[in-house]
């Protein structure tokens, strides 16, 4: 499955289709037209050396006669290397009887020393054939043309055959195939070159784009800041101004939250300082103070709003780390931090100093000595664990210990809502958390797992 997943984000690319496709213009095109141009190229030769063995036939034609129904031809001819023993050129003439049993009236003297065909092709009176025959084990080019001699008795038919070694014309198209091969590489390569630079510089600009993008996830930036193409520009400019109005919203937004909790929490606590109010009735009133603390930090959290953020969780770690220790002196307790630097959270600042804070808090709390903060992670998931070395929380409160109000005997302070806080916050960044007993330290170790989309 994700071999599959891969492969389809890789073909879903719009680097990787213009890359196929001038692999695909450039690695297939170029070489059918080289193949083609050397189908064209042999079969000019082929047609080249057809015409020049019908100039042979035609010029030994010329020197042909007929005397007393016989065919007579010098023996020597005025082509010379049909008059060398074997130079690879031939000429043959040969006749059929009425049973068209086949003789040869006649060879040039280059033909002597070889083994004639058994029978050689002769095409009807007036037409001619032109082939391949092995002679001698060797393949050679044939052109047949026959003809007839009228005389004043009779008709004298006769077949002329020219043979020529094929080596020459196959030494023609492998130097043409060596000339056109060696160019289309040297041309496929430099069209290459050329074709894969200006597709890097065509599609810089969204390489920049998704860095930029990128940036703004980790929140290395706040906004796209370069120049683009037009076709970009206005893609950047709508998204920044998306950047600006949910960043706008969500502190509007806090600030009316912010603003309702102190108006609310003064008439409470009016009401709780009055001196005939019943036990039940301020127990009440504690109640819905703590609803109200819980709600309005469930709806303060940013969660998939803020998908464009990117926080560096080992600088908001490290504050933490500084702070606790300053608050827990008397006794003085051993922080540590494993930090890796890689590890991104995407979310808002502030959600996850609430749920590192909290959890850390805790772990104060409940620690003798000793707390453990371990973050480890990259851009798409990140792991957070905290330690304490105290006496842990049983298998029975570890299920409950998520849920409002409920408080482990181990925490001395707190009114048992911040663990249920964070576990909403978990849950709206589609998180997990949970709680086991640590295996170094020998407390309470919990562990917060994100999975960020790529």
């Amino acid at each position: 499955m994700t071999k599959r997943v891969f492969r389809w984000q890789l073909l879903n690319s719009l680097k990787t289709r213009l890359v196929l496709s001038v692999l695909l213009f450039i690695l297939v095109l170029l070489p059918l037209i080289g193949v083609a141009l050397n189908d064209a190229f042999t079969e000019q030769v082929r047609s080249s050396a057809k015409n020049e063995l019908s100039a042979y036939v035609y010029s030994v034609l010329a020197v042909t006669e007929v005397e007393n129904q016989q065919i007579f031809i010098p023996e020597l001819v005025l082509e010379n290397r049909f008059n060398l023993i074997q130079s690879g050129l031939y000429a043959i003439a040969t006749t059929e009887d009425a049973e068209h049993n086949q003789s040869i009236v006649w060879h040039s003297q280059s033909f002597m020393g070889i083994t004639p065909l058994s029978k050689f092709n002769a095409p009807p009176t007036g037409q001619s054939a032109f082939s391949q025959i092995k002679l001698e084990g060797e393949s050679h080019l044939i052109y047949s043309f026959s003809v007839s001699f009228a005389t004043q008795n009779d008709n004298v038919p006769v077949t002329i055959h020219i043979i020529k070694d094929e080596q020459e014309f196959k030494e023609q198209i492998h130097e043409f195939n060596q000339l056109l091969w060696t160019w289309l590489l040297i041309l496929i390569a430099v069209m290459l070159v050329f074709q894969l630079s200006w597709l890097a510089w065509t599609i810089r600009p969204l390489a920049r784009f998704t860095q930029e993008l990128r940036d703004v996830e980790q929140g290395k930036s706040t906004q796209l800041s370069s120049q683009y193409p037009s076709e970009l520009q206005a893609v950047a400019r709508q998204l920044n101004i998306l950047l600006n109005t949910e960043q706008a919203q969500r502190k509007r937004y806090r600030n009316a939250l912010s603003d309702l909790a102190h108006s609310l929490k003064t008439p409470l606590a009016v009401i709780k300082s009055q001196a005939d109010l019943s036990e039940a009735s301020s127990e009440q009133v504690s109640a819905i103070n703590r609803i109200i603390s819980h709600q309005l930090k469930r709806a303060q959290t940013a969660a998939a709003a803020s998908w464009h953020l990117g926080i560096r969780v080992d600088n908001v770690a490290a504050k933490l780390l500084r702070t606790l220790a300053k608050i827990y002196r008397d006794p003085q307790l051993d922080l540590q931090g494993e930090l890796s630097p890689k590890a991104v959270f995407k979310g808002d600042e502030a959600d996850l100093t609430e749920i590192m804070g909290n959890l850390l808090d805790n772990a104060c709390k409940a620690a003798k000595s000793k707390v453990k903060l371990t973050v480890t992670g990259d851009a798409y998931k990140l792991q957070l664990s905290i330690e304490d070395d105290g006496p842990g929380i049983s298998e029975a409160m570890q299920n409950q210990i998520f849920e409002r109000g409920i408080r482990a005997d181990s925490y001395r302070q707190g009114n048992g809502i911040g663990l249920a806080i964070v576990s909403d916050l978990v849950d709206s960044y589609n998180g997990r958390i949970s709680v086991s007993r640590s295996e170094t330290l020998g407390g309470a170790k919990f562990s917060v797992n994100f999975t960020h989309s790529a």
